[in-house]
């Protein structure tokens, strides 16, 4: 089956495949950054064409650090979307987002250490892409229609804080996070995000409260099994918004992310290496 410009999606804790799924098939696909977290899923959803990817596979078998960040966004390149929607579960900062509720956070913060490689260039390639903000406002306008229309309670705007993981965080950084205002803490969008946005395809995150984190003092610090709970009613909600967003998404026509790279290769084009150039190829189009 043969997509044109269909809309990603990536799955967050919870949501591993999609109900309202047609037509479906499992695609396998090598990229020059390694394999995927696993096989994408094609098929029709609410007429549209739809590619999906479970981020922690199947069966949630990869941490935070172990996700192929590069190989999934090289691999939603190569099937040609220039839209991805992400579905994460996310903590509370703050009183305003109780577990239950979507948040569309619009900017980042970064508390991790490194631990995965959050760019395509190097080995004599140099690009710096802006990021000032690093989430696409044309994905972001419709998923908040999308999820109103679900009946989600939602929020736009507010920082997701990206923690190291797989551990949750102290109440001391907990603390720390909320008085700076920030809204949600999570594990892996960060990431995704940066190299989304190298791949000039537009991001951006719909993220599912399941828990106030550690800081509330009238709730018990997160637990699995409290995001469990609360994944299994966030998941149907999810599902909603989805068929909501993708008949929307499916009506934009340009992003400012389409254009990132047009700026942003500093290294002459006769300097690029060979070797480089060829793996990076499908990236520098």
């Amino acid at each position: 089956m043969s997509l044109s410009s269909p809309i990603g999606i990536i799955g967050g804790s919870g949501l591993y495949q999609l109900a309202a799924f047609t037509d479906v098939q499992n695609v396998h696909l090598g990229t020059p950054f390694g394999a995927p977290s696993d096989s994408f899923i094609q098929g029709k959803l609410a007429g549209h064409d739809v590619v999906f990817l479970p981020r922690h596979a199947r069966g949630h078998k990869l941490l935070p650090n172990e996700i192929p960040h590069r190989a999934n966004i090289h691999a939603f390149k190569q099937l040609g979307v220039k839209w991805i929607i992400s579905i994460s579960a996310v903590g509370s900062l703050q009183h305003t987002y109780a577990p239950g509720d979507v948040v569309l956070p619009d900017q980042f913060f970064d508390r991790t250490k490194g631990r995965s490689p959050d760019t395509f260039f190097g080995e004599g390639i140099v690009a710096h892409v802006a990021f000032g903000d690093p989430i696409s406002t044309e994905l972001q306008d419709v998923l908040f229609e999308s999820a109103q229309s679900a009946g989600a309670k939602v929020h736009k705007g507010g920082t997701y804080v990206n923690i190291e993981g797989p551990q949750f965080s102290t109440r001391a950084e907990s603390e720390t996070y909320r008085s700076a205002g920030h809204a949600i803490v999570g594990m892996t969008n960060l990431v995704e995000a940066k190299l989304a946005r190298e791949a000039q395809i537009a991001y951006a995150t719909v993220a599912m409260v399941t828990d106030y984190d550690c800081w509330h003092p009238d709730h018990d610090s997160v637990t699995v099994e409290m995001v469990i709970k609360w994944l299994q009613k966030n998941t149907e909600l999810a599902q909603k918004i989805i068929v909501e967003a993708v008949p929307r998404v499916a009506q934009l026509t340009h992003a400012k992310a389409h254009d990132a790279l047009k700026y942003a290769i500093l290294t002459h084009k006769e300097h690029w290496p060979a070797a480089t150039a060829e793996k990076l190829a499908l990236i520098l189009q």
